[in-house]
């Protein structure tokens, strides 16, 4: 059984490489931090990796899955604004005139660090 290919182009491989896995995190900003995230990452992919089996021949790409309706923009008419400081009243943390989020982030752990429970799995 082969394996899945990310948006990005990238294919995914059954069995979960440390390399997939550091991409995978960097795109989502994830982090599979022990084991039982990257077996939950790998049934999800084998899962995912389904849709290679349904025939899409002859199947044009869809823009958007309401393409068959007319969708009418409204005028974009701004009521209110001017808030900006009222509005960051409310932010925990806040660089400039930016909202920090999400407060205190956990930088993942190194490759070296990854590759130990990546064996166990």
């Amino acid at each position: 059984q082969r394996g899945g290919v990310c948006s990005c182009g990238w294919r995914l491989p059954q069995k979960v490489t440390v390399e997939v896995l550091d991409h995978l995190e960097h795109l989502a900003l994830v982090d599979f931090r022990d084991s039982e995230g990257v077996e939950r990452l790998q049934k999800a992919i084998q899962f995912a990796d389904q849709l290679h089996e349904v025939n899409t021949d002859g199947v044009e790409p869809m823009d958007s899955v309401l393409e068959d309706r007319c969708l009418y923009l409204r005028e974009d008419d701004v009521t209110e604004g001017n808030c900006t400081e009222e509005l960051l009243k409310n932010a925990r943390e806040k660089v400039e005139e930016y909202f920090v989020a999400p407060p205190g982030n956990i930088p993942l752990p190194k490759l070296e660090e990854r590759e130990t429970f990546l064996k166990g799995s």
